[in-house]
């Protein structure tokens, strides 16, 4: 019996079904989708329409879908980026917002309604959100890049999409220290393992699949504990630690429900009594 692809990353129903996977699942009708963007801060993506259900996943401000399927308030979509699929609220889409331009790079930060600081800060957001900046401006010293709506970020905490992300993928995933540990979190408000990898690579130009188990399987090789190195990855059976020298990790776990830095040894030795030894270590 052949297995149905990964509903994680292949859209289908069956009344629908992206057109990629015609002749390889059946569905009343297939479809391209269209594309939008996400309009909040951050979107839950859960695994069907119902507010009770789990998160996937996250999308952030500014990222990408293509829409698949609209009822009941709900869209039905696939993520541009990462290809994860699942539904959030209708509201947190925008079908026609502007390219963006910028990328928020500190691990937080705050929309103004102004270039000043001393305004009423309108909302947060997360390190990954993408901005379509129109101008710039100075208060006091301090530099903002405003948007189409006159609201003002911080300059210093964003940078140019137009230049190539780069950096130390380990350095930046150290940012979120302390950050709260949340299932299917993927921001710097709630993150979870898997999610801290891929935000953390995708700042550094580095793409990754979002859950530990797509991880484990690449890209990347595999190589052993002796030959670790800084930046390779640790996985146990639905976890996954950044390394960040021979003796320590970084990541976020539900025992301090934060992300963490750990000594090597003593969190396998933790960890052994619930998911056993890792199943493998990987270079990206």
């Amino acid at each position: 019996m052949t297995s149905l692809p990964d509903r994680r990353l292949n859209a289908y129903r069956p009344d629908l079904a992206e057109t990629a996977l015609k002749g390889v699942v059946e569905a009343e009708r297939y479809t391209d989708g269209t594309p939008a963007t996400v309009a909040l801060p951050v979107a839950d993506l859960r695994p069907r329409p119902d507010l009770a259900a789990g998160i996937d996943t996250q999308i952030l401000l500014g990222e990408p879908v293509r829409v698949l399927d609209r009822a009941d308030g709900w869209a039905w979509v696939k993520s541009g980026l990462d290809d994860y699929v699942g539904y959030l609220p209708e509201t947190a889409l925008e079908a026609a917002a502007p390219a963006a331009t910028h990328i928020v790079t500190a691990a937080r930060s705050f929309v103004y309604p102004g270039p000043d600081l001393r305004f009423p800060m309108r909302r947060a957001l997360s390190m990954g959100s993408r901005l379509a900046v129109t101008g710039e401006a100075e208060t006091r010293g301090t530099r903002y890049l405003l948007l189409a709506n006159g609201e003002a970020v911080i300059a210093g905490h964003c940078t140019s999409l137009s230049a190539a992300l780069s950096g130390d993928y380990v350095a930046i995933a150290a940012r979120f220290l302390e950050t709260p540990y949340l299932w299917g979190g993927r921001s710097g408000f709630g993150i979870d393992c898997s999610g801290l990898v891929q935000l953390a690579m995708m700042m550094a130009g580095m793409d990754a699949p979002r859950d530990s188990d797509m991880q484990a399987k690449g890209p990347g090789t595999p190589v052993e504990r002796a030959d670790l190195m800084r930046g390779d990855l640790v996985f146990w059976k639905g976890h996954v630690a950044i390394v960040e020298d021979v003796d320590t990790i970084l990541h976020a776990n539900g025992h301090t429900m934060t992300v963490a830095r750990e000594g090597l040894t003593a969190a396998i030795e933790r960890i052994r009594w619930l998911y056993a030894e890792p199943t493998g270590y990987r270079r990206p």
